[in-house]
């Protein structure tokens, strides 16, 4: 899976494929038409209204994949050495890595496409977690 280049569209629309389920089901849960439906598929985004309906609909989080594209590639604020705000939004502690950054970055690794520091510094990912995950997964030949 790459994060860094999203087309929503596409990923629903395989994510249909898989499901099995009818058109007529989905436009009836959508409530629009086929012709609709085929637009969204060609999308490369779409609202996160209609978004969090297909997420429903095809039991399939489509917003983790913005979330694991973040973690990944936006700045974060200790990098960049900002002075944090209080905000009335919910704040979150750390990040949460799911089994397909893990493996991504652990890849990254076994391929030498990039060494540990490397990876360490260009995802900001602690030293201690990478080497965590690397004992757990069992990555011996990195």
């Amino acid at each position: 899976m790459i994060f860094k280049n999203i087309h929503i569209g596409q990923m629903i629309n395989d994510r249909v494929a898989e499901s099995g389920i009818e058109v007529s089901r989905i436009c009836n849960f959508l409530k629009c038409q086929e012709k609709e439906i085929e637009e969204m598929y060609k999308a490369k985004s779409i609202n996160t209204e209609i978004l969090l309906k297909w997420s429903k609909l095809l039991e399939y989080d489509f917003f983790r994949i913005y979330s694991q594209h973040i973690i990944l590639y936006a700045p974060s604020t200790v990098a960049n050495n900002t002075k944090t705000k209080k905000s009335s939004l919910p704040q979150f502690r750390k990040n949460v890595y799911t089994k397909e950054i893990i493996d991504f970055i652990l890849e990254l690794i076994v391929t030498n496409k990039m060494t540990k520091d490397e990876v360490i510094i260009k995802y900001r990912i602690p030293k201690t977690t990478l080497y965590k995950w690397i004992i757990k997964y069992k990555k011996n030949e990195i």
